[in-house]
């Protein structure tokens, strides 16, 4: 759902064709990325976890040889922007997933604002602080969906905390770096709330993707997805 939407805004900014510039930081498995890179633009992709980087370059050997030479991979921490790039080195700066393991997302957020060049797009995908009771609450767990109904973090997978936001509060932090809110969806309105979670059957998948991409777009149902996709777009 996010790539489909993250071409809805590259399409309405950019000329159709013309090789954009971007910066995935952490990247993790690169899906996003090679995405991009296949469809002719520049890849910068960063990612601290070594073992993630030996993934990518395992997936890039497998790709022709002109995507391999547009995508660049840096290892290194997402605050390090500074540190590689020079200022407005980026047409579109993907930050997806990665808030949910930073204490303080603003000074992060303001760095890759930095990164971004005019008329440039941060891409964000965060977990939805303001629907975190809909999990427990669906499912019958009346004391976590109380636990949650004020809460900023979750417990992921593993029994770890993980961060939440909120779509009021970043929508403040991007306006203040320079990088004011654009457009924004919900992503996972529907599937992630059942007991069975699973993606359905080839013949279905099609009929969810579709639902989803919808509700993704209309109110009230975005604003209760468990996560968000923001796009905050610096003035050209």
């Amino acid at each position: 759902m996010v790539a489909r939407q993250l071409d809805e805004q590259i399409a309405a900014r950019y000329p159709v064709g013309q090789r954009l510039r971007v910066l995935d930081v952490g990247m993790g498995r690169g899906a996003q990325a090679l995405r991009l890179a296949r469809a002719g633009h520049e890849i910068t992709g960063m990612e601290s976890d070594p073992a993630m980087l030996r993934r990518v370059q395992e997936a890039l050997v497998t790709e022709p040889a002109g995507i391999r030479e547009r995508f660049r991979l840096i290892q290194g921490e997402c605050r390090e922007t500074g540190v590689h790039f020079t200022p407005g080195s980026f047409d579109v700066v993907l930050c997806h997933g990665v808030l949910r393991s930073t204490e303080q997302p603003d000074d992060l957020l303001a760095g890759l604002a930095r990164m971004l060049a005019p008329g440039g797009l941060l891409s964000l995908l965060i977990r939805n602080a303001d629907a975190l009771a809909m999990a427990p609450g669906l499912t019958g767990d009346w004391l976590g969906a109380l636990a949650t109904l004020d809460a900023d973090t979750v417990t992921d997978r593993s029994g770890g905390p993980v961060r939440a936001d909120r779509l009021d509060s970043l929508t403040g932090t991007l306006a203040g770096i320079a990088a004011p809110l654009h457009a924004w969806y919900g992503v996972q309105v529907f599937t992630p709330w059942g007991p069975d979670s699973r993606l359905p059957a080839a013949a279905e998948l099609e009929q969810l993707l579709s639902a989803e991409d919808r509700a993704g777009r209309t109110d009230p149902y975005r604003g209760i997805a468990a996560l968000l996709h923001l796009c905050g777009a610096r003035a050209s």
